[in-house]
């Protein structure tokens, strides 16, 4: 272990100060408003604590980012400011990269490559990145994981434990402890680049046959290490500079967002957790690649099965299937309201695959995608007593938002039902199983039913 890597108390304070100071700040602000009629501008606010945020290194960032996903758990300004959230910390310099790379491949690891720059390609929250050739002439992609990530998770773990509970503790619409139980594990998984490397072989396993739409990074395996991933290097175009690009062309990219996204999610109950626009770049043939897979969940057919039963439930209006539906993804003791309640949610994000024509998800106007539709149902929740939100619920909600707003930018008419029938068509919960089983046993991940 390095020096970087020591958990020391002195680190450990150090951090759990700063994040202490940006996290409790916005708290007392937001309190003091709340409680005390104490009016600040909330925009300006919202701006200076992303930026905050962004110059702490680690996961608060993805914490932020979830806080705005959570319906009126912030206002308006502080969840649009922070969904756009990203690293802006600058990357950390020479002296590190050599101590880094060196711990994970050795002293001679400088002879493992043509060409390694000093400098960051770009940062990210728990790592940079360095575009360089190796040794066999390929061009590749190094992610660094930043020094005493395993503290930083800890301390900023803590800041979301407190503000979570001060959430709770003025508002009861939405009990929040699995929302904790569950990003505590994603973030913990994404400190192991040694699981992200098999999750990018997974991926690579199940799009295999469909390069037409989206490329997957694939390791290379003497260039890694537990805190250090070494891919391909895939080129590309930021997904957002193609918003203005021709009707057919955007068309064609949401079709290659859908398939790399409900591909796996459908036939092999894994989705990407992490919905960033980052992780989406375009190739000159129009095809996605689709990057950073530190945060995959892995799903147990009956999830899968409960969405597609909630699909023809709102199809049918079918109240009992809608209620089998809720229950087979662990929601409990639902009343006749909170059930009417949920179901406005559902069929918001239903919406686009229950209308058989060409049509947008929506209008991208810059308000956080769902916040109206989420403000009504966060209203109705706290009226009828609240509502406990199981752990496999939260990630899948966020990748459905977070894949909507990039649909959005996108402005593209697609007949999204037709997409989603042919997706579903046929579906069984024991060849998903099956597949599933066979796939992570293949990259050597363990299958869900091996960790029951």
């Amino acid at each position: 272990m390095t020096d970087d890597d020591r958990n020391t108390t002195g680190k450990r304070l150090s951090r759990y100060a700063r994040v202490s100071g940006t996290m409790s700040g916005l708290a007392v602000k937001l309190a003091g408003e709340r409680f005390l009629g104490v009016k600040i501008d909330r925009t300006d606010h919202a701006n200076n604590l992303k930026n905050a945020l962004g110059n702490l290194r680690g996961p608060l960032m993805k914490i932020a980012q979830l806080l705005a996903t959570i319906p009126n758990a912030l206002p308006e300004e502080y969840a649009r400011e922070l969904q756009q959230l990203q690293a802006n910390a600058p990357p950390m310099g020479w002296p590190f990269v050599k101590r880094r790379m060196q711990a994970e491949l050795g002293p001679e690891w400088q002879s493992l490559f043509q060409e390694f720059p000093r400098t960051a390609t770009a940062a990210a929250s728990l790592g940079q990145v360095h575009k360089a050739i190796s040794a066999d002439g390929q061009i590749v992609a190094c992610k660094l994981q930043y020094p005493d990530m395993d503290s930083a998770v800890e301390a900023d773990l803590k800041q979301l434990k407190l503000l979570l509970g001060m959430y709770e503790a003025y508002d009861k619409a939405i009990q929040t402890k699995y929302i904790l139980q569950e990003f505590s594990e994603r973030l913990i998984e994404e400190l192991d680049y040694v699981r992200e490397a098999k999750n990018c072989l997974l991926y690579g396993l199940i799009l295999k046959n469909e390069t037409k739409h989206v490329h997957v990074p694939k390791p290379i395996e003497n260039l890694c290490g537990p805190r250090l991933l070494t891919t391909n290097w895939l080129d590309g175009k930021p997904i957002l500079s193609y918003k203005d690009a021709s009707l057919e062309t955007r068309n064609q990219l949401a079709l290659n967002l859908f398939k790399a996204w409900y591909i796996p999610l459908y036939n092999y109950g894994v989705i990407h957790g992490d919905p960033h626009f980052g992780n989406y770049t375009v190739r000159d043939d129009l095809s996605i690649n689709l990057l950073d897979y530190g945060c995959i969940r892995v799903f147990p057919a009956r999830f899968i099965h409960g969405i597609i039963d909630l699909y023809h439930a709102l199809q049918r209006n079918d109240r009992e299937l809608a209620v089998h539906a809720y229950e087979s993804w662990g929601f409990k003791n639902l009343s006749k309201d909170l059930i009417d309640v949920l179901n406005i949610w559902a069929g918001f994000l239903y919406a686009a695959v229950l209308d058989d024509r060409a049509r947008t998800i929506g209008k991208s106007d810059n308000v956080v995608y769902g916040r109206e539709t989420a403000a009504k149902v966060h209203q109705e929740l706290r009226r009828f007593g609240g509502v406990t939100v199981p752990r496999e619920f939260i990630f899948m909600d966020r990748a459905a938002l977070g894949l909507g707003s990039v649909f959005i930018h996108l402005q593209s008419e697609v007949n999204w039902y037709r997409l989603f029938n042919e997706m579903i068509d046929g579906f069984s919960d024991t060849i998903m199983t099956h597949n599933q089983s066979n796939a992570l046993t293949q990259v050597g991940l363990i299958p869900l039913e091996k960790t029951a």
